[in-house]
């Protein structure tokens, strides 16, 4: 059946009722001259990065002592160029919601170009200690799964990695008050992989997480140095500070310190900015804590009893119990 050409005259109407809500709910459209960053390009930024970060694993092979001086520069110079354009246009729509409207007018004072550069020299001058720490990174996974074979599987294969690249990268951008591109950068690493790290995070070295679906850790998180988390981890708030008109008191410490050598098993929740885990210590899987523990401790869960139901008979089975 052939479709009915009669039904699209009524698209131009249907075109200028949508374009009506522009207007009426205008929070969620940005137009105008005053562009965004590009999403594509902030991907992009991410893959050269790890072209950099890791070369020989990425997209161009071939790779030797003999070549890879070019590549690299050619890499630099093309990252210099694109960061500088994009942490501008952050910069310049970070004034412009809160709190200067005329931030895109051409005769604006302000060189957003000019502060977007400096950014991203200094970003790009922190390269050398990305490397330092990821490469401790690597070897925490290598050293934390007998799964693992080599160091070279931990860079291909291990989606925790991959959020922790992003989110170190994220975080150097973070560091340097770069606005909007840090979070874009980790929501793009929670959708490739599952993990939500947020930016603001600070994490140590020699961070591992395993397996990783569902771990989530929030802005004002502290990790320590050699920190393991499984799958379903979540770091977050116990509950939001609001002040006298209801509005959610920001910048302040909402998320939890675990310090150097914790182990926290799968699906354990730890809530809170006044929750210090220990060091040393371990949270078994499925734990809600929301209080700090003493370091070395051990929290886990009342041992459970798995009930069994065969023919109708109802049979308590406690060799079946168990506990991680």
């Amino acid at each position: 059946m052939a479709s009915d050409a009669r039904l699209k005259e009524d698209l131009p109407t249907l075109t200028d009722r949508i374009v009506s809500t522009y207007q009426q709910i205008g929070k969620i459209n940005h137009l105008g001259h005053c562009p965004l960053p590009n999403y594509d390009v902030v991907i992009t930024i991410i893959e050269d990065m790890k072209e950099i970060l890791y070369p020989g694993y990425q997209r161009r092979e071939g790779l030797h002592m003999g070549n890879i001086t070019y590549h690299v520069g050619d890499l630099i110079d093309g990252l210099h160029d694109k960061l500088t354009t994009q942490i501008a246009r952050a910069l310049r729509h970070d004034e412009r919601v809160n709190g200067t409207p005329d931030s895109c007018n051409p005769l604006e004072e302000t060189d957003y170009e000019a502060k977007g550069q400096a950014m991203a020299i200094e970003f790009l001058n922190r390269i050398p200690n990305l490397r330092e720490i990821l490469v401790t990174d690597v070897q925490a996974a290598y050293d934390g799964d007998p799964a693992c074979t080599n160091l070279d599987e931990v860079i291909f294969c291990y989606p925790g990695l991959e959020a922790i690249t992003v989110y170190r990268v994220a975080n150097a951008l973070y560091k340097l008050n770069v606005p909007f591109i840090p979070r874009m950068m980790t929501e793009w690493a929670h959708k490739q992989t599952g993990i939500d790290i947020h930016p603001g995070a600070t994490i140590g070295s020699y961070f591992f997480i395993d397996h990783g679906t569902g771990v989530v850790i929030g802005q004002t998180c502290d990790i320590g140095k050699h920190v393991k988390l499984y799958q379903g981890v979540t770091l977050g708030a116990v509950s939001f500070d609001t002040d006298n008109e209801g509005n959610i008191v920001r910048g302040v410490k909402r998320h939890p310190t675990i310090e150097d050598y914790v182990v926290i098993y799968a699906n354990a929740t730890v809530l809170g900015g006044r929750t210090v885990v220990g060091n040393h210590s371990v949270v078994g899987s499925s734990v809600w804590l929301t209080r700090s523990v003493d370091p070395s401790t051990t929290v886990l869960l009342e041992k459970p009893r798995l009930r069994l139901r065969s023919e109708g008979v109802e049979d308590l089975q406690p060799e079946l119990n168990f506990q991680i």
